[in-house]
């Protein structure tokens, strides 16, 4: 289960992390960078997948729409998150912003896949081997929606929501809990890979 034997392929596996309430505290709608309050073990959980996963940040944020922040400012505390992870370690390779209220039936909102088709496209990912990681039920469902794994944490409003996933749905106390379900998940799938080569056959993964 090394990033070596995913670069090896054409598509690279990913883990998409919801912002809010997954990798910082949900303080409603961050205007300023300062008001970023981040769970204790973020960072150390996130240092765990870069070897091995491509991360990216998917994101709703309709407080764009309703007025109560702007891009420009969404833009910046999404600078200050991914600086702090890069200065730790940990790249990001992209974030994703939907700034649409969902009344407005927008193409990006979550769980709609068109931010994850367009990491498949743009950075060669493949989706199926791939994970997201979300305090809602829609992290769930885009995960669903692209042939992914998802795992729901009970941070941020996770618990709130938890009537509203799946019961088959990987669930998990925090961020740091989820990168230890998607670290057992992908030495399970390689384990199978390896066992399917042995006996000349192939075996999609996770």
């Amino acid at each position: 289960m090394n990033r070596k034997n995913n670069t090896s392929v054409a598509h690279r596996a990913a883990v998409f992390l919801d912002r809010d309430g997954t990798i910082i505290e949900d303080r409603g709608d961050l205007s300023d960078p300062s008001e970023v309050v981040w769970f204790e073990d973020t960072v150390s959980s996130l240092r765990r997948l870069c070897d091995h996963f491509d991360l990216f940040i998917v994101t709703n944020q309709s407080g764009v729409a309703k007025g109560t922040n702007s891009m420009q400012e969404v833009d910046r505390v999404n600078a200050t998150v991914s600086s702090h992870l890069a200065k730790h370690g940990i790249p990001i390779v992209a974030t994703y912003v939907c700034p649409h209220e969902r009344v407005s039936g927008c193409r990006c909102i979550k769980p709609k896949p068109y931010f994850l088709k367009k990491a498949e496209s743009d950075f060669r990912i493949n989706l199926k081997r791939s994970f997201v990681v979300g305090d809602h039920p829609h992290d769930v469902e885009l995960a669903q929606n692209v042939g992914a794994t998802g795992i729901y944490v009970l941070s941020g409003h996770g618990r709130k929501h938890l009537d509203g996933i799946p019961a088959n749905a990987i669930v998990a106390d925090g961020i740091g809990e989820a990168v230890e379900r998607i670290l057992e998940c992908a030495r399970s799938a390689e384990d199978r890979q390896k066992h399917g080569e042995q006996h000349g056959g192939q075996i999609s993964s996770p």
